[in-house]
């Protein structure tokens, strides 16, 4: 069905691309990254793409600069290979944090990768849950910014939770929070917090009524998980029942994992938007895949078919328990 789609997946995200190839019927183009001396990245595609349409696949995590650049590599050489169009699948968008002058004297780190992307020769990106909205805005190509809420939707609706509250772990959250409350028609909370420094977190309060309840904390980054296990043991000193953590990217730095076994935490279920390795495993943590959603996305660009369409269609998919 797809003779012009090849699926080149990095480093990063191997099985993820072989999930998405098997359900589509495509292969996987092969091809190698290798490392000189010095440290400088090589980049050599196995087989032809002239003519094709390629889908990247790598979120840039750790380590991020070296996940980056293998995409700006990959691009440059399908391009110069003549490839149709080049379409990056970046489940995870790495610098997404930086997507403003917190201080003086500092880059909009986000707006610069989008311009790396750009010019290296992508002709489109696919991302999931990015931190800001509005980075979309920072590309001069279309970026769409898929979201993983129905898959987490599914995992609650049938682990038959009973008096659920949705929780925002901040004030920018809430709109996220709210689509998923909407989904599981249960009310919100929002934690109020201040953040003296970078990955690092005071709690303020709470607006809402969490007594008695299962919480679920729903949000895009876990990485030291200071926070989030802040905002947990929080949330059980205040009555709440059990606590939940729905978070896309689980960036897991540090001792995160110690914390996370070591708080109020019931379970954190997070996507393979970046891939869990085997240190960082934990009873406390489960992982949901992205590939069923991505493939619905890669399937409706080669089909010409409208993303909300195939969002909404993945989205009732979902919500059947299908």
């Amino acid at each position: 069905m797809y003779e012009r789609l090849k699926l080149l997946p990095l480093t990063a995200n191997k099985e993820m691309a072989n999930e998405i190839a098997d359900a589509l019927n495509v292969d996987v183009m092969p091809a190698t990254v290798t490392k000189f001396a010095d440290g400088e990245l090589c980049f050599e595609g196995g087989e032809s793409c002239r003519g094709n349409n390629i889908y990247i696949i790598q979120s840039t995590c750790t380590p991020v600069s070296d996940r980056l650049m293998e995409v700006l590599l990959a691009i440059d050489a399908c391009k110069r290979a003549s490839a149709r169009t080049i379409t990056c699948v970046i489940p995870y968008f790495g610098y997404s944090r930086q997507d403003r002058k917190a201080k003086p004297r500092q880059p909009i780190s986000a707006r610069l990768v989008a311009d790396l992307l750009t010019v290296a020769g992508a002709d489109r990106v696919v991302c999931t849950d990015l931190h800001a909205s509005q980075i979309q805005g920072f590309f001069d190509i279309p970026v769409d910014d898929v979201s993983a809420m129905p898959i987490f939707y599914r995992y609650f609706k049938k682990a038959n939770l009973e008096n659920i509250c949705c929780v925002s772990p901040d004030h920018g959250g809430v709109v996220r929070t709210s689509k998923l409350a909407e989904r599981l028609n249960a009310p919100i909370a929002i934690i109020d917090k201040r953040r003296p420094r970078p990955n690092q977190a005071e709690f303020v309060g709470i607006v809402g009524d969490v007594k008695d309840k299962t919480c679920i904390i729903y949000d895009d980054i876990v990485d030291t998980a200071g926070t989030l296990c802040l905002a947990a043991n929080k949330l059980k000193e205040l009555g709440a029942k059990k606590v939940y953590a729905a978070i896309t990217h689980g960036i897991l730095s540090r001792d995160a994992v110690e914390k996370i076994n070591n708080s109020a935490l019931e379970k954190l279920i997070i996507t393979d938007s970046i891939p869990l390795p085997e240190d960082k495993k934990s009873d406390k943590i489960e992982v949901i895949h992205l590939a069923p959603l991505l493939q619905e996305i890669i399937a409706a660009l080669e089909d010409g078919r409208s993303l909300s369409e195939a969002r909404a269609k993945f989205d009732n998919k979902m919500f059947r328990g299908k």
